[in-house]
């Protein structure tokens, strides 16, 4: 049987009301936090707010070994 690593997902997220300035932002959250490797990113969108669409993208991320 393989051995289990012992490790930590970390995540974050963010929201926007149009995607290209949410993923710019993302983009310099990402680079803020350093050396990291990213191991997702998902895009949601909230359709029917009161303002129009809402997107939100999380990160989920760990620290190198």
């Amino acid at each position: 049987m393989p051995e289990h690593g012992n490790w930590t997902m970390h995540h974050f997220s963010q929201a926007g009301d149009n995607v290209p300035g949410l993923l710019r932002k993302v983009a310099e959250s990402i680079e803020e936090l350093g050396e990291v490797e990213v191991h997702d990113l998902i895009l949601h969108t909230e359709i029917g707010c009161e303002d129009g669409n809402e997107y939100s993208v999380t990160v989920y991320f760990g620290y190198p070994a």
